[in-house]
């Protein structure tokens, strides 16, 4: 995972550039959340690695229809390098690089059981103070937490489930 993530860091950057220059984050983040769903595919993925695929054949299989023309020449550029399979990683770097430029934090939150909107809310708002930034809140159930939530924000990780609890109970009583 860190190789995919060292190979895809610049061509993040470099669309981020591209996406800044054009003042376009939101389409280019878009553009390419769709082709990273698409090269994440397994099907897909076995048609990008076919050596009879054009690179022309493969940016029209990963490139979404309403893609602008710097978006395609981006996609022309990975699918020249073999770097089509790389989507999804840069997919979420330029995602990050955006939530830093627009002073957004991405966080999410897994719960034991699904959240009320009032309690996903009281979440975005101790966050957006904790931060000092907009929250971007997702929300994901996990039952095998027990009880609790883990809320991981950039690097940041609140463990409040039991599941976790009960881990760091256990390891105290090892020692």
């Amino acid at each position: 995972m860190s190789q995919a993530i060292t190979i895809a860091r610049p061509y993040a950057r470099a669309a981020f550039a591209l996406a800044r220059d054009e003042g376009q984050f939101a389409a280019w983040s878009d553009a390419l959340a769709f082709a990273a769903r698409v090269a994440a595919d397994p099907q897909a993925a076995a048609l990008l690695g076919h050596p009879g695929l054009s690179h022309d054949e493969a940016v029209a299989l990963v490139a979404p229809d309403a893609a602008g023309g710097k978006v395609a020449s981006f996609l022309a550029l990975l699918a020249e390098n073999g770097r089509l399979s790389a989507l999804p990683e840069i997919a979420g770097l330029f995602d990050e690089l955006r939530a830093d430029a627009e002073r957004v934090v991405l966080a999410k939150v897994t719960s034991a059981a699904a959240l009320p909107e009032s309690e996903v809310e009281q979440i975005r708002a101790a966050l957006k103070r904790r931060f000092g930034r907009e929250v971007q809140l997702e929300t994901a159930v996990d039952e095998r937490l027990i009880g609790g939530a883990v809320i991981a924000a950039g690097d940041v990780v609140i463990d409040g489930s039991l599941k976790g609890k009960l881990a760091r109970l256990q390891s105290a009583l090892a020692h």
